[in-house]
Parts: C-alpha cells; sequence; structure tokens
C-alpha cells in the first residue's frame, strides 16, 4: 500500500503560505480523496493521498526560481584605435582597447599578441597584465577585469621597424574586434606607402611629417611599408611617339562608312592627347577606347583626350562616314596622325553591294593583302577589296588613292560549283588504294576549295589548273585548296583542280566485299565518273546503289581534256599528268634481276617520300606538295561507273564484291 499523508481540513497559518493558497490546497486535497472513493473511516477534516501526489502539489505551490543562463562569452573586444609615431627603429604610442565584459566576477581579457607594452591604464589606474602559458603561442598577455559594462583600456606600446632593400615596414597584430584603426605619423615628406591587410582612408603630408590613417581586417595582421618616392621626370621629357593607323572603308550606293584603328606607342614622355587629320567633308560619329576620356573636331582635327597620361601603349577605334559617288570616278579620304615620329598601317577599301574596283592610282602606298593589315581587315569577305600598307619614310610623305567603281544589275548566279568529277582508282590485293581525283570547277566568290580524304589516307600531290600548289589545312584537318575567281558580273570558266592520294586497308581474301571511300567536297558535284583498275586475278562486279555501270567516255568538261602524254614504261604503264585514261596495255613478261633491283629502290625511295610527308602534314596546319607530279599508272582490268548529282558534304562510296579466280591447270 503506498504512503499516504494525512491532512487535517480546518485552515491553519502556515508561515510563508497565503491563506488563499492554503485554502486551495485544501480543496484540491478534498478532490482527490473523493476520487480514490476512500473507504476507511478517519475524522472530519482530514484528507490522506500518495506521498509523490503531495510533492507535485508542494512543486507547483512553490516553484523553484531557476538562475539566468550564463552568457556565451566572457567578454568581446568591440575596437581597437592605434595612435603611433614612428622614431628611428620603433614606432611607439598608445593602443586603445575598448571592452565589453558580460560576465560577472573576474574576466581575462587577452592583450593582441606581439606588442611590446610598457604599461596598461584602465580608468586613470594602473592594471597589471598577467602571463596565460596555457596557449600553443607559449606566453599571452592578459588583463583581468571585475565588473560588467564597457571598459576602456589603455596601452603603452611600442613595435620595431622592420627595414629591408631600402623599404620599411610596421606590422600591427591581428585581432579579434570588429573595428581596427591605426593612425601613423612619419617625421620625414615625400614617401611612398603600401598597405596590405586593410585600406588606407586618408594619407596627408606636411612641412616635415606624412600620416596616414588606416582600417584593418580583425583577422589579418595590418602592414605599413615606406620607401623614399622616386621622382618620374617622365612628364617632364618631350613627347616622343610612334603611330599605327588601319583605315577600312565601305563604299556604299548612298555613303561610305570610315573605320579606323589607332595604336599609340609612347618612347619618351607622356601622351595627354593624339590629334588625327581629318579630310574634308568627313563626319566623325564615335571614338571608342578604354583610356579616352572625351574627342572633339575642329578645323579638320580631330583631338583625342585621355583619362590619364599614356606612358606606354594606347588604343582606340574611330566610326565615321562621308558622302561619296556610287560609281565612277572616287578620291578616297585618308586620316593620318599628327605629332609622331612614325607611321605605320594602311587602307582597304571595299565595294557593298554590286560592283567592281577598277583603275586604282597611289602614291605613299603599297599594294598588301587583306590578312596583312590585321583582324579588322582580314574578316572582310568582301568579293571586291583593294588593300594597301603605307610607305616608310618621312612623316610627311604625300599620301593619296583615287580609284574607279564599276556598278552591276545584281543578278541570281552560282556562286561555285563542280560540273564534272572524275576519279581513277587502282587497287591492289594487298588493300592498297591509288586515287587520282580530278574536278571542273567554276567559281564567281569561293576562295577555297575544301577536300574531305577518307580517313587515314595520305595526300601524295595537288595541282590547280595544271600548277601544283600547297594546299592549306582546316581545323578539321579538312584540305583547302585555293580557287581562281572570275570577275563579278561574267561568266565563270572551268578549271581543274587535281588531287592523288594513297590510301590502306584490309587485303582481299578469296571473295569479300570492298567500300571504295571517295573524298567529300564543300560544293555539290553534277556529275561523276569513276574508273576502277582492279587485279587481274579477281573478279570485281559493282552494287546497285547511286553508281551505275557504262561504257567509257572521254570528260565532257574541257578542262580535264587536255592534251595527254604517254610513256611506254615496264609493264606497259600509262604516265599521264592530266588527261584522259585509256585502255592499259597488256602485262609484259617478268622484268630481269636489274629491272627488279631498280623497282625495289624505288619502291623504297617512294614509300620514305610517303614516310616523310605524312609526318609533316600532321606537324603543321599546312599539307605541304611532293616536288615531283605523280604519274597514274593504269593497270589491270577495269570498270567505269557513273553518277549524278552528288550533294555538297557527301563523300560517294561505291560498293565492289569481288571473288578470286583460279588460273588454269591450278589447284
Amino acid at each position: 500500500m503506498p504512503a499516504r499523508i494525512v491532512a487535517t481540513l480546518a485552515p491553519k497559518k502556515r508561515p510563508g503560505l497565503p491563506f488563499c493558497c492554503a485554502y486551495l490546497l485544501i480543496l484540491v486535497f478534498a478532490s482527490v480523496a473523493r476520487s480514490f472513493g476512500q473507504t476507511t473511516a478517519h475524522s472530519p477534516g482530514w484528507v490522506v493521498l500518495p506521498v509523490d501526489e503531495y510533492r507535485t502539489l508542494h512543486a507547483k505551490a512553490y516553484p523553484i526560481e531557476r538562475d539566468p543562463e550564463p552568457p556565451p562569452v566572457e567578454a568581446t573586444l568591440t575596437r581597437v584605435d592605434y595612435e603611433l609615431r614612428i622614431d628611428g627603429e620603433l614606432a611607439s604610442g598608445r593602443a586603445s582597447l575598448t571592452v565589453d565584459v558580460l560576465k560577472d566576477g573576474w574576466v581575462r581579457v587577452p592583450i593582441p599578441a606581439g606588442l611590446l607594452v610598457r604599461e596598461a591604464r584602465l580608468d586613470g589606474k594602473l592594471v597589471s597584465l598577467v602571463s596565460d602559458t596555457s596557449g600553443k603561442a607559449g606566453s599571452q598577455l592578459s588583463a583581468l577585469l571585475s565588473h560588467s559594462g564597457r571598459a576602456v583600456l589603455l596601452l603603452d606600446i611600442a613595435i620595431p621597424v622592420a627595414s629591408s632593400t631600402g623599404e620599411e615596414s610596421i606590422t600591427l597584430p591581428s585581432t579579434t574586434s570588429g573595428v581596427t584603426r591605426a593612425s601613423v605619423q612619419l617625421p620625414r615628406p615625400g614617401v611612398d606607402v603600401r598597405l596590405t591587410g586593410g585600406l588606407l582612408s586618408e594619407k596627408s603630408e606636411f612641412a616635415a611629417e606624412s600620416r596616414w590613417i588606416a582600417y584593418g581586417r580583425g583577422n589579418e595582421a595590418l602592414a605599413f611599408a615606406w620607401r623614399r618616392k622616386t621622382e618620374d621626370h617622365r612628364a617632364t621629357q618631350p613627347l616622343r611617339m610612334r603611330g599605327s593607323l588601319t583605315q577600312l572603308l565601305g563604299l556604299g550606293e548612298d555613303s561610305t562608312s570610315i573605320n579606323a584603328e589607332v595604336n599609340l606607342e609612347v618612347t619618351q614622355g607622356a601622351a595627354h592627347f593624339a590629334r588625327i587629320q581629318i579630310p574634308d567633308k568627313v563626319t566623325i560619329n564615335q571614338v571608342l577606347g578604354a583610356m579616352v576620356a572625351d574627342w572633339e573636331v575642329k578645323a579638320n582635327e580631330l583631338s583625342v583626350t585621355f583619362l590619364e597620361a599614356v606612358e606606354q601603349n594606347a588604343r582606340f577605334v574611330v566610326t565615321g562616314e562621308t558622302r561619296s559617288p556610287r560609281e565612277g570616278q572616287i578620291e578616297i579620304p585618308l586620316l593620318r596622325l599628327l605629332n609622331i615620329e612614325r607611321e605605320n598601317g594602311g587602307v582597304a577599301v571595299e565595294v557593298l553591294g554590286a560592283g567592281e574596283i577598277k583603275d586604282l592610282k597611289s602614291e605613299g602606298l603599297d599594294s598588301a593583302d587583306a590578312t596583312d593589315l590585321g583582324e579588322m581587315v582580314s574578316n572582310r569577305q568582301s568579293p571586291s577589296l583593294a588593300a594597301f600598307r603605307f610607305r616608310t619614310g618621312d612623316g610627311k610623305l604625300t599620301r593619296s588613292l583615287s580609284l574607279n567603281v564599276a556598278r552591276y544589275t545584281p543578278q541570281a548566279m552560282l556562286m561555285a560549283n563542280v560540273s564534272e568529277a572524275r576519279y581513277q582508282v587502282l587497287i591492289s590485293s594487298e588493300g592498297k588504294t591509288l586515287v587520282q581525283a580530278r574536278y571542273a570547277v567554276r567559281n564567281n566568290q569561293r576562295n577555297f576549295l575544301k577536300i574531305t580524304l577518307p580517313p587515314g589516307a595520305t595526300l601524295w600531290s595537288a595541282s590547280l589548273g595544271g600548277k601544283a600548289v600547297r594546299p592549306g589545312q582546316s581545323p578539321d584537318g579538312s584540305l583547302l585548296l585555293p580557287l581562281d575567281k572570275a570577275r563579278a558580273g561574267e561568266e565563270a570558266p572551268e578549271f581543274a583542280v587535281e588531287v592523288v592520294y594513297l590510301s590502306r586497308g584490309a587485303a582481299w581474301n578469296d571473295k569479300g566485299q570492298f567500300k571504295l571511300a571517295l573524298p567529300a567536297l564543300d560544293l555539290p558535284v553534277s556529275r561523276t565518273g569513276l574508273l576502277v583498275y582492279h587485279p587481274p586475278l579477281f573478279k570485281v562486279t559493282p552494287e546497285l546503289g547511286a553508281f551505275r555501270t557504262a561504257p567509257y567516255e572521254n570528260p565532257i568538261s574541257s578542262a580535264l581534256n587536255p592534251p595527254a602524254t604517254f610513256s611506254g614504261g615496264v609493264g606497259g604503264t600509262v604516265a599521264a599528268v592530266v588527261g584522259s585514261p585509256v585502255a592499259p596495255l597488256p602485262p609484259s613478261a617478268d622484268m630481269d634481276s636489274k629491272d627488279e633491283q631498280k623497282s625495289k629502290r624505288s619502291q623504297v625511295a617512294t614509300q620514305a617520300l610517303v614516310d616523310k610527308f605524312r609526318a609533316d602534314s600532321f606537324v603543321g596546319k599546312r599539307a605541304g606538295i611532293l616536288p615531283i607530279r605523280v604519274a597514274f599508272p593504269a593497270f589491270g582490268p577495269s570498270l567505269y561507273l557513273v553518277s549524278e548529282l552528288t550533294a555538297e558534304n557527301q563523300a560517294p562510296s561505291p560498293g565492289l564484291t569481288y571473288q578470286h579466280e583460279k588460273k588454269a591447270g591450278g589447284k
């Protein structure tokens, strides 16, 4: 049976218990007693309840007052102010530490490490500093404060001055304060100061001293470094500079646009502005540049003011316009730099729209390629563009440029097309394939013909109109062959483009299929003829597809039908530089030993030349050409296939089926 407490219902006065609380407690006791349904008889005015319930009711009647939670930190370093004066090898002065104490009783406040403290005062009284050796730093000075609230601790400190290679410096230690302010006085004028770990907010110089005020970051050391100011006589020296002016003019139907790029190089002194001579009837619209502050045109002279004195280089761009005739004789307005020792650069003129430049007359200018005048000119894709470079000489050399512009009525015409493509292919049973590709091209505007050879193919030679050329190489590895362009408005004549390359594949078995990969062009091809020479011991049948078999015919294009030169070689090989293929002669008898040795040496030399060519083509951006013209050997039985309308960037790939034919009497 749980322990019970018997209490009388008679109200009694207890010390510390108000009458109302006692009466309420009696009512609660009575209610609990009735809930238990007491059956034991007691005298009137008494209630019996368990001890645990009594303690619960007692705790509610007399709640315990809890102590307030302690602050998260005992004290905080709110602000640090330094007032220092540099004298010789020491910087002495005062450091004011503003401390907020949050705890009652004694509190330890650490002093910033690295300070040499002479004395410490709090409210005008000396304060003892104690050393704390529990930290990793070995010893840390701290001040002991006994009262909560804000206090200002004044420290008389000294900091050593470090010197190295003509530069002196002091370093104030990092602190945990929210604000760090330092005022430093140096009894010396004419010094350059450099600050790390903070922001220099004020710098002033007087007759005999320099004063700096800086604010630092609480978690970084604040360092002042100064050295004697070096006098710069550059601004007082006479101005000497060189310049480059590249000008691009676009001759439109109604007006001529002018874009000029100016680069200045100051070799002596400092340039505050630049001057450019402007021809009559030229309007300047805008001058843009990182160093340009303002510009003004007055009396045919453009004056460009810089944000600050330019001591090395400056660059800006000038845009303008002028009125010019639509066609006929036109005098080109030329800008010119003033007050410079030497002027480089050039001028480029392009016709906007359907037109052509004729009858160029220049003075003080030399013809140049568009790529020599920088990116502004080389990026232009105009079909009619003339470029000139300034002739070196005296800065007062006369320059002039005039030309005749002929305008045409725009008409729709084919810009470039391959009217006919002819391939000769020699296949060996070892899987090697030698391909001679010839194209009849018409071109009005294209600069290059892009040819993508099959993967792993090695270029042997390339020619344009019967003359060897050096193709370029695009970023994707394709060949870029330069093309001739016809004059605007005229029908483009056909000319021949030829490439010879070698590719390697898998050796032929007794029977199987062979996929012949041909180059892909970035121009459409109207018709294609393919002549395939295959090994005599194999029967070859073409597969159905884009190509079909047909009787052999000479090329229709006159560009692919020049006179052919034949030379009877070993085995009846036909050597033709460019010409129509002929039926191969039957193979001759076995060669003698001398011919075999000569043939082997020739093969070794040819292979070495091919390996060298392949290595050179992978190293540079341009694929070189062989020093000789490659004669295509027509050998063995042949098939002639034709195809029409090959789309651009599409590589024709006819399929062949082969089967080995055993000789009569063989096993």
